[in-house]
């Protein structure tokens, strides 16, 4: 397929970058791609573009937060985004899911609905993948979510940012056994088996942003 739609892929890793220059140049033979890998670098290129699709994983790129990446997209309207993920929050997905310029792409998707999405917004449109049609990235429903206290969350939230117990017990002036204690009945609340299990957790019912937890 020929075009003359120009690319920017808004990644700082080599491989990720790599594969997706491939991809874009199979499917797009006409096309222009450019590469940014800071938010500095992105505005340069876009203060220059007249149209464009950006593809961008914004937690493994320089953005404060998703507001950072929405404040672009109101300076450069004439830019449709696409946005890979791993997982996402449901404020963020309340933010983005309004905005017809922004698209959202699970980074597990296969190549036909890579494909897929990038068809969809080479013609104007907005591509949703399935993920977050169908299960909103297995956000718990009101129903679904564990009522925790305040030291609970707190505790949640460090062990989301990979404070070892030693480290929790330190930042709130408690015993290591008080700590486990505490670790050992959040798990058992929500019904987890290990720290992964209750990072998601965390990240599907909002209270660790998924850019706090890359960095």
């Amino acid at each position: 397929m020929d075009t003359g739609t120009t690319f920017i892929i808004a990644d700082n890793q080599p491989i990720t970058r790599a594969g997706l220059q491939h991809f874009i140049a199979t499917f797009y033979k006409g096309s222009q791609q450019l590469f940014a890998s800071c938010k500095n670098e992105l505005s340069a290129i876009l203060n220059n573009c007249c149209a464009g699709i950006v593809i961008i994983d914004y937690a493994l790129f320089d953005f404060k937060g998703i507001n950072d990446l929405l404040i672009m997209g109101k300076r450069f309207p004439q830019i449709h985004w696409i946005l890979f993920f791993n997982d996402l929050s449901e404020p963020i997905i309340r933010q983005v899911r309004g905005n017809d310029t922004i698209s959202l792409l699970d980074k597990e998707a296969t190549e036909e609905e890579i494909k897929e999405a990038l068809q969809t917004v080479v013609q104007g449109g907005q591509y949703i993948c399935q993920e977050i049609i169908g299960h909103q990235t297995g956000m718990p429903t009101t129903d679904e979510i564990i009522p925790l206290t305040s030291s609970e969350k707190e505790i949640l939230k460090l062990i989301a940012h990979g404070k070892s117990v030693k480290e929790i017990a330190v930042l709130r002036h408690s015993s290591i056994h008080t700590i486990i204690t505490h670790k050992k009945n959040l798990f058992r609340k929500l019904q987890v088996n290990n720290v992964y299990e209750a990072t998601k957790y965390a990240i599907r019912a909002g209270l660790v942003d998924l850019i706090e937890y890359y960095i």
